[in-house]
């Protein structure tokens, strides 16, 4: 039920074109944006403080090749379950040739053994590694593990990026969202998102609402 997804997880947008902010990574010609063109994504480390857009970014790029998503904490995780996400990964290359990308976040805070860990598997490619962190990975990063990533900075959101939002904002406390996947008796899930307006009417978004309620959780 939507109302116990978080609205940043409902929202989280999973295409570059609906991606705000870090336009010198996702704009047109820009790296992230030929990356996902050639359908080739390297193991890469995400810099940047809270808020730029780190996971959401991740995430459109899975979805981008069709990957096999990993969300993995470094808080709450270790080297225990680095190795059935391994066995999981070698069983998709071997059934469905389906690629995974593991996504570390705050991978600063693993020590060097566990960073240790990931080594061979992103030697052999069989796992696509991206990491986010808010530290400096040339300090927090093993360097064999750094030098088989590519490091992006990301950028703290501008005044547009923020003027965007609040369009968002102002959209959202004008009628209240509902749920976007309406189950049926049979449970059959449907795509169209609604809006609740104040009148009790539930209302079809176009697209260009649709992107500015987006725009709410971008960068989170």
């Amino acid at each position: 039920m939507h109302s116990f997804i978080p609205l940043a997880e409902r929202m989280r947008p999973l295409k570059l074109a609906d991606f705000v902010g870090q336009e010198h990574l996702v704009g047109k010609g820009r790296l992230l944006h030929e990356l996902i063109a050639q359908d080739r994504i390297p193991s890469l480390l995400l810099w940047g403080p809270p808020g730029s857009g780190k996971t959401t970014l991740a995430t459109i790029l899975a979805n981008s090749i069709h990957a096999d998503f990993v969300f993995f904490s470094a808080v709450l995780s270790g080297v225990k379950e680095i190795r059935k996400i391994v066995q999981k990964a070698e069983k998709n290359r071997a059934t469905a040739e389906a690629p995974t990308i593991l996504f570390v976040d705050e991978i600063h805070r693993f020590n060097k053994s566990q960073q240790d860990a990931f080594l061979p598997h992103v030697e052999n490619g069989l796992l696509t590694l991206i990491g986010a962190t808010t530290e400096n990975p040339s300090f927090e990063i093993i360097a064999p593990l750094l030098s088989r990533c590519q490091v992006l900075l990301l950028q703290p959101l501008g005044p547009e990026d923020i003027k965007k939002i609040a369009l968002a904002v102002e959209c959202f406390h004008k009628a209240s969202l509902i749920h976007d996947d309406i189950e049926d008796e049979d449970h059959k899930r449907y795509d169209q998102p609604t809006l609740h307006a104040q009148h009790g009417v539930p209302v079809a978004l176009n697209a260009g609402d649709l992107l500015r309620i987006q725009q709410l959780v971008l960068g989170l």
